[in-house]
């Protein structure tokens, strides 16, 4: 089976009013490793922040990080996907952080989120095609569980 994405990132922020353990634990479970990258910056108030942030590159990990989404949200996606996904292919999403930390994967509608974002595999490199093919693979997914 072709790629679905090109690559995938991942990425949140915690802030320092966040309890960094538990965000990174909810951040863990999302990607499916402890392997991600964690950079030091400093907010627009002056506050330490830690950034989380986790690329994929292989099609098996992008299937278990979408699988883990759950039918619900992935369903949600796929109806969206007309604003999901930009005239060079990329793919966005944001989840709500809040939630996440509670074991429940929702679109958020805020800033303090986990996002996720992937060039969509397309040839040729049309939002069409690039459409239908993340149609398939949220299907494929949707249709497994």
């Amino acid at each position: 089976m072709q790629a679905t994405f090109h690559w995938l990132r991942i990425e949140t922020f915690c802030y320092a009013t966040e309890k960094e353990d538990l965000v990174s634990q909810t951040f863990r479970d999302l990607v499916g490793t402890d392997e991600f990258q964690t950079d030091v910056s400093e907010s627009e108030h002056g506050n330490q922040m830690l950034i989380m942030q986790h690329m994929v590159t292989k099609q098996k990990e992008m299937d278990e990080i979408f699988a883990r989404l759950g039918k619900e949200l992935l369903q949600d996606l796929m109806d969206d996907l007309e604003n999901r996904i930009d005239e060079d292919c990329v793919f966005y999403t944001r989840l709500d952080k809040q939630k996440a930390v509670c074991g429940e994967y929702r679109v958020a509608h805020h800033g303090d989120v986990i996002s996720i974002t992937g060039k969509v595999a397309s040839n040729p490199a049309r939002k069409e095609v690039a459409m239908e093919n993340m149609s398939q693979f949220l299907k494929k997914l949707i249709d497994r569980e």
